[in-house]
């Protein structure tokens, strides 16, 4: 591991403000940012000053959002591992065959990371998700996929270490029993779940093989959609060709892309 030294604490220090921004807190103040990212305020007004010059926050009145050029930041990572020329088509042919949006995800430290996304324009329902949100690993299937391909270890620590508030009515909030649905979705191949968003339904299946995948594809719709196991399986079958096609595709072909496509 890096030695202390060898890391600018400075550059950390501007890539937490950046992180501070969410769609909960859109815009804030300099007091606000100090106190969310636990800066002091002087050190906080001279990075987001900074990060203002830069052009990838920008200034209106009292208050700074994220300026468009961040983007920029996310959009080397996704050209340099070929997402718009290798993943989207696969996922828009899932998504024309299912009827549904269909989302790429891999894991970030203790959540669901979305990097590649295709929605329907008469898709029955949206969920406002975007690439580059963030998702719990516990409560939904995605989440609960990427925690069956995690190493044991690692896997039993972000169980032990991760929030298991009820979001809503349907919510598991057993670690035991979650634990042992992330099991299941190990042994079967693909992860059910409920509990994220009421109403709502997740099915998630791996790129590569389940106990190992760092990448999976997941739909969500009203329960309605997914009444009976052999709906479930009939859209568990479209992933799953989905995946298998994928997992041939660089970056996933013997490559880990949460590392930059570095095995």
């Amino acid at each position: 591991m890096e030695n202390d030294r060898d890391i600018s604490l400075t550059f950390l220090k501007g890539l937490t403000v950046l992180r501070v921004f969410d769609e909960d807190r859109a815009a804030l103040t300099l007091a606000e940012i100090a106190r969310q990212t636990g800066l002091d305020p002087a050190t906080a007004r001279r990075l987001v000053l900074t990060l203002v010059r830069l052009g990838y926050v920008r200034k209106e009145g009292r208050a700074f959002s994220l300026a468009p050029r961040v983007l920029v930041l996310a959009a080397g990572f996704l050209r340099g591992q070929g997402f718009g020329t290798r993943v989207q088509p696969v996922l828009n042919r899932a998504a024309a065959a299912l009827g549904l949006g269909v989302s790429l995800a891999i894991r970030d430290e203790d959540r669901a990371l979305l990097v590649a996304q295709s929605t329907l324009a008469d898709s029955t329902v949206s969920f406002g998700f975007t690439i580059g949100s963030r998702l719990p690993l516990v409560h939904t299937a995605m989440g609960r996929m990427l925690l069956a391909g995690a190493p044991e270890a690692e896997r039993h620590r972000l169980l032990a270490e991760a929030p298991l508030d009820a979001l809503t009515a349907e919510s598991e909030t057993d670690g035991t029993r979650i634990a042992a649905e992330i099991e299941t979705a190990a042994a079967q191949g693909y992860a059910v779940a409920r509990g994220f968003e009421a109403g709502v339904t997740g099915i998630a299946v791996p790129v590569g093989p389940p106990g190992e995948a760092r990448a999976v594809l997941g739909v969500s719709d009203l329960h309605a959609r997914f009444e009976g196991e052999g709906a479930v399986l009939a859209i568990v079958s479209t992933l799953r060709r989905a995946a298998a096609e994928l997992a041939h595709t660089p970056p996933f072909a013997g490559r880990d892309p949460a590392n930059g496509g570095v095995t």
